[in-house]
């Protein structure tokens, strides 16, 4: 079956925490919380701890700034160390109640090996495109049932180009102004030069939102990241 063959044939695990501070109309700072247990459901290998500012130019367009801290674990060990900075812009389409953002990201990274000392660096650029649907209520806001999906690709200078690949389709509910809660299935490939990498993963995420503004609540909810 050449790359057809799944690099693994069991759930993984990807498990998040979300804060979300929106300041005024125009500016928000969110901070993300995230595991993952890659090779195996029960031993997380893998973890990250990022956050930004992000400013909405328009009620259609925003601009992030963000910075994050990542880390991989081999048998128990840490191998690998990564230190993110990046830029995106989102641009949000609405068709009826269903809610399209189109989010382009650009990515610096870098590593340091653990195990043997060593440092490079990497750039890597993104596009995701996303959905989200209520189902109770014409916008996502306290006691809504809501459906959400996305697409999203990666892309870099150094062969292979296409990096990596995600799908995800889930659900979720709004509890109330604070939290929400999501949970789905996400599948992702991983593209090499020495053959593909399938992970087949089990997603779970609390969402927490302090909105200090006076705004119609529409409640954005954080997608797998």
């Amino acid at each position: 079956m050449g790359n057809f063959v799944f690099g693994q044939d069991h759930l993984s695990g990807f498990n998040m925490m979300s804060f979300t501070y929106k300041m005024t109309p125009k500016w928000m700072a969110y901070v993300e919380l995230q595991t993952r247990a890659r090779r195996n459901y029960t031993v997380i290998d893998y973890y990250e701890t990022k956050g930004g500012v992000g400013y909405n130019i328009t009620k259609n367009n925003q601009v992030f700034v963000g910075i994050g801290r990542y880390g991989t674990y081999e048998k128990m060990k840490i191998s690998q160390e990564e230190f993110r900075m990046w830029l995106q812009y989102t641009f949000t389409q609405r068709l009826g109640k269903l809610k399209l953002d189109h989010r382009a990201r650009a990515e610096q990274r870098f590593f340091y090996a653990s195990q043997t000392g060593e440092n490079t660096k990497a750039n890597r650029f993104r596009y995701r495109l996303s959905a989200s649907l209520p189902i109770n209520k014409d916008k996502i806001q306290e006691q809504t049932f809501f459906v959400n999906a996305f697409e999203e690709i990666f892309l870099g200078p150094e062969d292979p180009n296409f990096k990596r690949n995600r799908t995800f389709a889930g659900f979720g509910y709004q509890f109330n102004n604070s939290l929400s809660v999501t949970s789905g299935y996400m599948f992702q490939r991983e593209f090499a030069a020495k053959g593909n990498d399938n992970f087949h993963f089990l997603y779970f995420a609390l969402n927490f939102t302090i909105d200090s503004t006076d705004d119609e609540k529409d409640f954005v909810i954080p997608m797998v990241d």
